[in-house]
């Protein structure tokens, strides 16, 4: 069974397996934090080199505020958490997003985490927080004009690989397949730009759920696909 090299996950449906065991939203946010450091672990010995995680969204800000200062919470707790499984594991955590937004202990903490771990040799992990594909496309466009404004870059030399460099993922290969659990099937502003030639493997399971076995299931699916790239097969090519 061939493994993607980068797994990306939506990962989806905490509140609604929290409320199905009559339990708030947050106690779901909480295990669906615990079950990302089970999938990383599984995921790696599998022999997947990348995964990024869509932890939350710029949309996210939204709910109640309740509910996200339960999730800054929980990140801040997370932070010191993913240290420890860091060092452990030999992961090399990257943070994606825009972290402008987000309150400066929490920017501390994710500078100690990028800089404790960067010459890590196992997971590459990344964590979209305060993340929004098209947000991050305005910023890129934003440093980009930038540097042709101030003659670094000029308007013809601009090629989709020179605007990769400018992305949050820059230096980071593209997923190969996408997962998103909980029943949707939408991209909800993950990673549009990256997903171009993708794999999505939807499932109805919640994230809690989420098991070994299921990243099995998924990667047998994405096996199960013919990638082109816009190509054709040779035999077709008469």
């Amino acid at each position: 069974m061939s493994v993607p090299q980068h797994v990306a996950i939506i990962l989806d449906g905490n509140g609604r397996w929290a409320k199905a065991k009559g339990m708030p939203r947050n106690y779901g946010h909480a295990q669906g934090s615990k079950n990302v450091e089970r999938i990383c672990e599984d995921g790696y010995k599998m022999g997947i080199k990348y995964l990024t995680v869509y932890a939350f969204s710029t949309e996210n800000w939204n709910r109640p505020q309740s509910e996200v200062d339960a999730l800054m919470k929980l990140l801040r707790n997370y932070m010191k958490t993913c240290l420890k499984t860091a060092a452990k594991n030999d992961m090399k955590i990257r943070v994606i997003g825009d972290k402008s937004g987000l309150d400066d202990d929490i920017r501390g903490r994710i500078d100690e985490l990028e800089e404790a771990t960067k010459n890590n040799g196992g997971l590459n992990f990344q964590i979209a927080i305060n993340y929004g594909s098209r947000d991050e496309m305005v910023r890129a466009m934003k440093r980009l004009a930038g540097d042709c404004v101030d003659g670094a870059v000029k308007p013809e030399e601009i090629t989709s690989e020179l605007f990769e460099g400018y992305l949050d993922t820059h230096d980071i290969p593209d997923p190969d397949l996408l997962i998103r659990t909980s029943g949707e099937m939408r991209l909800s502003n993950f990673l549009l730009w990256q997903l171009a030639y993708t794999e999505f493997y939807f499932t109805d399971v919640h994230w809690p759920d989420f098991s070994k076995e299921e990243l099995i299931k998924a990667i047998e699916y994405y096996n199960s696909r013919d990638r082109r790239f816009g190509k054709i097969k040779e035999e077709e090519d008469v």
